[in-house]
């Protein structure tokens, strides 16, 4: 069996390809941390990976399962030969991070495993807030060595805008999968059927709303930069990864009357944006 450390940059190396925002954001991290945070941001990776690496929802209902048995202790043979697993237990023995948050993680996953819509905003923010919201508080305990960071507020908005923001860019490639994040009574708002909102062109009304949730999107960001005061000074490098939200967002704009068309931002942009906003 792997030693510790192998399973850690395992975790790093997961979340480089994987999740390259985060992994680039991780540098500005002490040592310590910084592995830490691999392993949390590669345990999100494979649970937000669960639907593509499925054919049907009940073998993703089966992984998602496993990962619960896992980290609640209750899972079938070595589960510390996962490497991922193994990095994680360790980071929530020596940071005491509470077990229950990865569960709702994974149990709001859930929802991907399917294409059912989402209906309302309430119901996209209690998914972005079980899924983004926790990982930043989580994040911000690794990067204040288990103790309270303080600023909830940042971590809960902070997750809503940073989700928002990933599911919007994300938007084009749900479509084409069949699968809609946008809330169905916002889209009814503006005119929209929730079985037109993915077809081709794009209507006035699917365009209205797409502005309206990067509108609400940047509301959260303020709100969380706001709430970033209360935050200790060593896990404010937990929310570096907010600086990338404005630059997405941007980009958005630019290409709003294209939402089924890809949009990208230059890694240098990205990293010069991290660099010049790390806390």
């Amino acid at each position: 069996m792997a030693d510790l450390s192998t399973h850690y940059a395992y975790c790093e190396n997961l979340v480089r390809e994987q999740d390259k925002d985060r992994w680039l954001a991780c540098l500005f991290a002490p040592e310590e941390s910084r592995r830490r945070l691999f392993a949390l941001y590669a345990f999100n990776a494979e649970i937000a990976r669960v639907r593509e690496a499925v054919s049907a929802p009940t073998p993703g209902e089966i992984r998602l399962q496993w990962w619960i048995d896992a980290l609640q202790g209750e899972a079938r043979g070595d589960v510390r030969a996962n490497p991922v697993t193994d990095a994680l237990i360790d980071v929530i023995r020596a940071c005491r991070l509470p077990r229950q948050a990865f569960v709702d993680i994974i149990e709001a996953r859930r929802f991907d495993l399917y294409d059912d819509p989402m209906e309302t905003l309430p119901q996209l923010d209690a998914y972005c807030g079980h899924t983004s919201s926790a990982l930043f508080r989580l994040a911000a305990i690794i990067c204040a060595d288990g103790e309270d960071p303080g600023g909830a507020d940042a971590a809960g908005y902070g997750g809503l805008a940073y989700a928002l923001t990933g599911l919007l860019r994300a938007f084009p490639r749900h479509a084409a999968e069949g699968r809609l994040y946008i809330p169905a009574h916002m889209l009814e708002a503006h005119g929209v059927a929730t079985n037109a909102a993915l077809m081709r062109p794009a209507s006035a009304g699917l365009i209205a709303t797409l502005a309206e949730l990067r509108a609400l999107a940047r509301e959260h960001l303020a709100r969380a930069n706001a709430a970033l005061k209360h935050v200790s000074s060593p896990a404010r490098v937990a929310f570096v990864p907010l600086a990338l939200a404005p630059l997405y967002l941007d980009a958005l704009d630019r290409h709003a009357g294209e939402p089924f068309a890809e949009t990208s931002v230059p890694q240098w942009r990205r990293q010069w944006e991290l660099w010049r906003n790390k806390l």
